[in-house]
């Protein structure tokens, strides 16, 4: 789950399906439990405005997600590479309705077996027999 974090800014190389979604399920858990955080903790109404506990964890979540904007891109760019494909293929995702649903479906593709021109493979697949 924090592979994409220790490879911060690294945009060479691929990543597996597992790594990518392990890294998506992190943060939809952090964002979601940093939100719900500030929602409680705030919910004392117009009259009873809490105590800023509430600010604080919606700082945590818009710094959460601030600094895991690069390492979500650069996840996604090495799942590209993993099916052989340009990382400028992520642009995609800036096209209204269809995009996110293209670069979903590219997501869920499985990466190219063996090696191909962006590195190794991240499974190992040649290694592997079915049948043994």
């Amino acid at each position: 789950m924090l592979l994409p974090f220790k490879r911060y800014a690294d945009f060479s190389g691929r990543s597996s399906r597992k790594e990518f979604w392990m890294f998506v399920l992190l943060q939809a858990i952090v964002m979601l439990a940093m939100l719900s955080a500030a929602v409680i903790t705030s919910s004392g109404g117009i009259n009873h405005p809490g105590n800023g506990i509430g600010m604080v964890f919606l700082g945590l979540w818009f710094l959460f997600g601030l600094g895991s904007i690069i390492p979500y891109i650069a996840v996604h760019v090495r799942r590209f590479h993993d099916q052989d494909k340009s990382g400028w293929l992520y642009l995609l995702a800036f096209l209204p309705y269809v995009g996110g649903i293209v670069i979903l479906v590219f997501m869920c593709r499985p990466g190219t077996p063996g090696s191909n021109r962006f590195g190794e493979d991240p499974l190992d697949r040649g290694l592997i027999t079915v049948f043994s």
